[in-house]
């Protein structure tokens, strides 16, 4: 019997390798652990467990401001601590260093100038600005895999970033611009995090070299247009919350597998957007809640989640989920949210249930 506890708690070791950090925003996108690769399952420290016990267990040498696990040799946390600098004399076995919610405002190559592994760099809730940060501080951190810097006072996106990262968070800072080849290198960047700033326009040379981006994130800026000159990899674009005042036919061309499209709080009316801007067939989820539509816009067949909560509309029609309808001609959609608007069940035509057959939940 021993021995088959043993087993299964070594099965639960090998299949449990990954998990999702939940406890903190990050950028309101999860983080995602893997444990075979020694990853931290845990952002902070703060409440768990006697700080002491750490040091009287871990012979290694630790920077008095952070904590240092011994189950989690490479990481230091020195996280919510009120520190104004970073910390010197960092362990230079260092991996995974959180900094986060702190009162640090500048960053100084010599800092970490002695670890060459470093893999994530945690800095949320700090005070950084871009006048203050060497470009030559993560240049050399060739094996950097996550920069996260939300919630600070960063004007700008910073240069000398890596060419290995993978992640790159800076949503609700102050950024107005991109420095000019910031992202140009960044050919295994799959997500970007630039919600809440002061974005007004990208220009051409802003997100050249992306070769690899799947999310970008978009809301919560100054645009009054879809913006131009995006990474076609890009499958989920979020411009929720932007101040748009029309959608062109080509607003969303040149995508090659766009998959998921948030619009919410974007101000959209039926009569300002062209009839043809949302035929992507590769197009799975979209959202365009909150929003003044008065008419439920025209979506490709291959449409699964549509999200249209609180918006204007006073009526159904069945053309804007099927052209026609027939053995192989019908919607997939799956999920249809039409609650918060000027209608009612009694309002759906008896033909939709033809349509959208395959319909899981309807909100009305």
């Amino acid at each position: 019997m021993a021995v088959l506890c043993c087993a299964m708690l070594v099965l639960l070791c090998v299949f449990d390798t990954a998990t999702v950090v939940a406890d903190m925003d990050y950028g309101g996108v999860p983080l995602w652990i893997n444990r075979l690769l020694g990853e931290p399952s845990v952002m902070s420290l703060q409440g768990r467990m006697d700080p002491s016990w750490y040091r009287a267990n871990n012979p290694q040498a630790c920077p008095q401001q952070c904590d240092c696990p011994i189950h989690w040799p490479t990481a230091l946390y020195c996280d919510h601590r009120g520190l104004a600098d970073m910390p010197d004399h960092l362990p230079v076995t260092t991996q995974y260093l959180f900094l986060q919610g702190n009162n640090i405002s500048s960053m100084s190559p010599s800092v970490l100038a002695n670890i060459t592994g470093l893999r994530w760099l945690i800095l949320d809730h700090n005070q950084l600005q871009s006048d203050k940060l060497d470009q030559a501080t993560l240049k050399n951190q060739t094996q950097l895999c996550y920069f996260f810097a939300n919630h600070n006072l960063l004007s700008s996106v910073p240069s000398g970033l890596p060419a290995g990262l993978r992640q790159l968070r800076l949503a609700y800072n102050q950024i107005s611009s991109i420095s000019p080849g910031a992202l140009q290198n960044l050919h295994n960047l799959t997500l970007l995090l630039l919600q809440g700033n002061r974005l007004q326009t990208i220009t051409a040379g802003d997100f050249r070299g992306l070769l690899s981006l799947s999310l970008l994130d978009l809301s919560g800026n100054l645009f009054s247009s879809v913006p131009g000159h995006l990474p076609p990899t890009v499958q989920q674009l979020y411009l929720s919350n932007n101040s748009l005042s029309v959608l062109e036919e080509d607003s969303f061309v040149g995508f090659l597998n766009l998959k998921y499209l948030r619009l919410s709080h974007c101000g959209l009316q039926s009569h300002s957007v062209h009839p043809q801007v949302f035929n992507i067939s590769s197009l799975v989820e979209l959202d365009l809640s909150y929003n003044k539509f008065t008419t439920i816009p025209t979506v490709p067949t291959t449409l699964q989640y549509l999200y249209l909560e609180a918006n204007e509309i006073q009526e159904f029609n069945v053309t804007s989920f099927c052209r026609e309808v027939g053995p192989l001609s019908y919607s997939r959609m799956k999920i249809l949210r039409l609650d918060g608007n000027k209608m009612s069940y009694h309002h759906l035509p008896p033909d939709w249930v033809f349509c959208l057959r395959v319909l899981q939940n309807i909100y009305i």
